[in-house]
């Protein structure tokens, strides 16, 4: 876990579980999950990783310790002026699937959603990721047989990687409630992906190329395509790195950044970084925001004009090392 992260698309990082049973980036044959490969390095050695990126270790008390972190509702942030406005976003399970059969609802009702609605975690809006949305959906019914309810302030998705596996999809949509908000995270994307009979009902697309010294190639076409997509159906569209192989037109592309992650390197047509709009008109119990639709604490002209002043620092800062 991490109070400040480089992804992105978030401001920090909670893991209640580390490990993963494993997935098309983690076989036998294919090793391409970075948690993976920080776990061959450090699982076993270092106290915060499970023993075996294979075998799902629980860590009870991160997502309290997490839930105590400030509340950043409202404020801005420098270098990532797209976040500008909301609150805390903390990205659940960036080094494990904590919806790994082996984690039993009851662990995930105690460690996740109790700290999610507390009163310092209510303050935050969560971020949960998996390639198990079978598991996240049965786990949604489950706390409602127990009359608990999905909180609103926690978002629910799931990770597409090809065509094939797409069909993650009805399941994510089978989870949570009317408030909650459903995102996919399409990286590594490893080929063409057509999306459109999801768009219209999820909230939010992030995508991406894959990094590494293996890494397979992303065409600009496919963002290019994903984008124009998401117009069409008002769906906020966000692109997190081209990768470390990129093409545009059967011709390779170089960057700085060997993730292709600053957004300033890339073509003007595909710097689109937008989040899902949170509702001022929708509060829980406990007075906070939590729902969908309209920015919280801050208006779109506001985020705008801090992407503008963001671009023109860095549009600077690039001219003096050029000399």
């Amino acid at each position: 876990m991490s109070i400040s992260t480089k992804i992105q698309w978030c401001d920090s990082t909670c893991n209640p579980t580390m490990g993963c049973e494993g997935c098309e980036l983690w076989t036998r044959t294919v090793k391409k999950c970075y948690a993976g490969t920080l776990h061959v390095r450090f699982g076993g050695v270092s106290s915060g990783y499970a023993e075996s990126f294979e075998e799902v270790a629980l860590f009870p008390g991160r997502m309290e310790a997490a839930a105590r972190w400030a509340d950043l509702t409202g404020s801005n942030r420098s270098e990532k002026p797209w976040l500008d406005g909301y609150p805390r976003l903390i990205f659940v399970s960036d080094m494990s699937d904590s919806l790994s059969s082996t984690v039993d609802f009851e662990y995930l009702e105690s460690e996740v959603i109790h700290n999610v609605t507390s009163d310092l975690g209510s303050r935050h809006h969560w971020l949960w990721l998996t390639k198990r949305p079978d598991r996240m959906a049965k786990f949604s019914h489950w706390l409602a047989d127990n009359d608990r309810q999905w909180p609103s302030n926690l978002w629910a998705g799931t990770s597409i990687t090809s065509q094939k596996t797409t069909s993650r999809i009805k399941n994510l949509l089978r989870g949570g409630n009317e408030s909650t908000i459903r995102f996919l995270s399409v990286e590594p994307q490893y080929e063409p992906i057509d999306l459109s009979p999801w768009l219209a009902e999820l909230d939010w697309i992030i995508q991406g190329g894959e990094s590494g010294n293996r890494a397979n190639e992303f065409d600009i076409s496919w963002a290019q395509s994903l984008i124009e997509e998401c117009r069409t159906h008002r769906v906020p569209y966000f692109l997190k790195q081209s990768g470390a192989v990129v093409k545009s037109n059967g011709k390779g592309l170089a960057f700085d950044d060997g993730h292709a992650g600053d957004w300033s390197e890339w073509p003007k047509q595909i710097q689109v970084r937008q989040l899902p709009r949170l509702t001022s008109s929708h509060t829980n119990e406990k007075g906070v925001l939590v729902s969908k639709k309209q920015p919280a604490n801050g208006s779109e002209e506001r985020r705008q004009a801090a992407l503008k002043a963001w671009r023109t620092r860095r549009a600077k800062a690039a001219a003096v090392e050029q000399g």
